[in-house]
């Protein structure tokens, strides 16, 4: 195998995994928080619906993103409204929350686009002008979007926020012993919101990245990433800088998956194959990976 094709698989992987990443970082937010968020399929499909909406409108991909930040960041914040305002199981809530977001984007689709399937072609971030750089062998396709960029400098920030700031240590000790913060005069609900609203607003990002690359919205376009990324943010053990290595395991093997296609390969193997890599990480890291001994566990001042 050729240097080319190696650094063309490298670049595809990455692509592959902009998506999971965001999504997977969002994820150690809310968790670390004591929060479940099941619900990252819904805010990645409210986001890319609200991405291609604002996109249609406007012509603008920036237009789309922010749209995206604010159907994701809508979606996080009911989740947060159910799970810690109202103690429901967050569980329930973040399924919930996804099925709700399924039949929300299809109804969308047929109330705007009148079609039940997808949307027309909308302006992507692969289509703003880069000059000279857009003929940099590999590189010109990887910085095609300023998401990949974005997710470079937030991926070492986000660490920085959960590990060596006052709100980073606030936030994991909601998610480790919330009583304990409590008598300290922390507010859990509103560090606990927080959380998921971050996870939301870096979500959304995946989201907007998914429409932004296939130029438009297609129904069920997830296609259960946001679990894998919850996946990955477990093999990552609750850490950003993990999430984000376990999620470029996971693109390497959908962007394999693609190298493969037209092979002696079944197809139907080829097809479950990022799922197969999943299930085999999974079952190799999770019984290392210690989540926050809060998460899952709704907190009630009264009881406190």
């Amino acid at each position: 195998m050729s240097a080319g094709v190696v650094l063309l698989f490298l670049a595809a992987a990455l692509r592959i995994s902009v998506p999971y990443a965001l999504a997977s970082i969002g994820s150690c937010f809310s968790e670390r928080g004591g929060v479940v968020c099941i619900a990252l399929e819904g805010i990645l499909l409210t986001s890319a619906l609200g991405y291609t909406l604002g996109a249609y409108a406007t012509g603008n991909a920036y237009a789309g993103l922010l749209a995206a930040l604010a159907a994701g960041i809508a979606t996080a914040w009911l989740h947060a409204e159910v799970t810690v305002r109202f103690r429901a199981d967050q569980i329930t809530s973040g399924l919930g929350i996804n099925l709700l977001a399924a039949g929300l984007t299809r109804f969308g689709l047929v109330r705007v686009f009148h079609s039940s399937s997808n949307s027309p072609r909308v302006e992507g971030f692969a289509d703003l002008p880069l000059g000279p750089l857009a003929h940099l062998p590999v590189l010109g396709s990887l910085i095609a979007s300023p998401l990949v960029l974005l997710l470079l400098v937030l991926l070492p920030l986000s660490h920085a926020l959960l590990f060596r700031t006052a709100f980073g240590l606030r936030l994991r000790a909601t998610g480790e012993r919330p009583e304990a913060g409590a008598t300290l005069g922390l507010s859990v609900t509103r560090i606990r919101f927080a959380g998921v609203l971050l996870c939301g607003a870096f979500a959304s990002l995946g989201g907007a990245w998914l429409a932004s690359e296939q130029h438009s919205f297609t129904d069920g376009m997830t296609g259960g990433r946001g679990y894998i990324a919850l996946a990955a943010m477990i093999v990552g053990k609750w850490d950003p800088l993990g999430a984000a290595a376990a999620c470029l395991l996971f693109g390497a093997a959908e962007a394999l998956q693609i190298v493969l296609q037209g092979s002696a390969f079944p197809s139907e193997l080829l097809q479950a194959l990022p799922y197969a890599v999943t299930m085999l990480v999974l079952a190799g890291f999770i019984g290392r990976a210690v989540a926050p001994k809060a998460v899952g566990v709704p907190y009630d001042p009264e009881q406190a």
